[in-house]
This record gives structure tokens, C-alpha cells and sequence, in this order.
């Protein structure tokens, strides 16, 4: 469905993302008819799933019937370049998964996964979604988060200069200041 630009159809992927962990709810939320009907709705044209340590396998797809196309694998040496080719990422709430997708400028969605205890994780999430820099969802809410997201509407997410801080660090610890 991607828009044909000089008669050459666009790619515009959707790239999901676990990292290491095993987070079969949103493996299984992204493979399911309803998301994959709304993203191609949006406009996309292809998912690849990165499962991780997860047991559920996506049902994979060539797009040909006029549907999303749909691939997965399980880990990567690096998932830099599909962040990279992404039109839109879909992580589960990791901190290196997160601002390397906003470092990229890419539009980000994070599925919190409710089975971890102590979950540090959502309130990152929650807190960068309120800054409005990528919508926050949980695997049961992730259809409507999609459905109604506005990309324009994201804030591109500037990193901090952590220079005072490491100056102050340094000079706490008696390491001589850097001119």
C-alpha cells in the first residue's frame, strides 16, 4: 500500500523489537490480524519482528495478497541498521532500545510488558511519552495506540549534556579539571 513514487512502490517498514528478553505478548500482539490490518491501513508495507528469547513464532508473509508482508528473526549482532530502515519502531520498554530508536529520530511506540516485577522500565516509558517524545502502550492496548497516533505530533527527543555532571563527578573523586 506504500505510496508509488515514480512508479517504484515505497517500503516503509515497522520494526519490532524485544531485545534480548522474551516478550511474547508483544510478539504475539504485533503478528495478530488487527494490528497488522491497521498498520497496512497507515500505510506500511512491512513488519519484521526481532522475537528474541520468545517461543511464539510470527506467521511470516509476502505481502503479495495485498497485506503486510511479515518476517521475524530471533537476534542480530547488531539491530542498528533495521532501526536504521525503519518507518516506525515498536520496542518493548528497554533503555538502550529507547534512546537509540529516539537518538535516530525514528517515531517510536513502547509496549510495556506487565509480567516484569519492579518495572523501572514503564516509568521511563511513561515519563518520555509524556514529554511527548513516543507513545507508551501495553500489549492489550497497542491496537488503539496505533489506530489513533499522530506522528506529527511526537517531539524530537534532544539528549542532555551530561558534561557538568561528569566535571562534578571528576572533581568529587579529586581528578585534576580538563581545560
Amino acid at each position: 500500500m506504500g505510496e508509488a513514487r515514480d512508479g517504484v512502490k515505497v517500503k516503509r517498514v515497522v520494526f519490532v523489537t524485544v531485545g534480548t528478553t522474551c516478550f511474547d505478548a508483544l510478539v504475539k500482539v504485533a503478528d495478530c490480524q488487527e494490528v497488522k490490518d491497521e498498520l497496512y491501513r497507515r500505510g506500511y508495507t512491512d513488519l519484521l519482528i526481532q522475537m528474541g528469547r520468545g517461543s511464539y513464532l510470527p506467521a511470516k508473509s509476502t505481502g503479495d495478497d495485498g497485506s503486510l508482508a511479515v518476517d521475524y528473526f530471533t537476534f542480530s549482532l547488531s539491530i542498528a541498521d533495521h532501526l536504521r530502515s525503519a518507518s516506525l519502531v515498536i520496542s518493548h520498554a528497554g533503555s538502550g532500545s529507547i534512546f537509540e530508536t529516539l537518538q535516530l529520530g525514528k517515531p517510536l511506540i513502547v509496549v510495556v510488558n506487565e509480567d516484569l516485577m519492579d518495572n523501572h522500565q514503564s516509568e521511563l516509558a511513561e515519563e518520555l511519552a509524556e514529554r511527548k517524545h513516543l507513545y507508551c502502550s501495553r500489549p492489550l492496548t497497542l491496537h488503539q495506540t496505533i489506530a489513533s497516533m499522530d506522528l506529527n505530533s511526537l517531539v524530537p527527543y534532544t539528549p542532555g549534556d551530561a558534561t557538568p555532571v561528569a566535571k562534578l563527578i571528576n572533581r568529587f573523586l579529586g581528578f585534576p579539571e580538563e581545560s
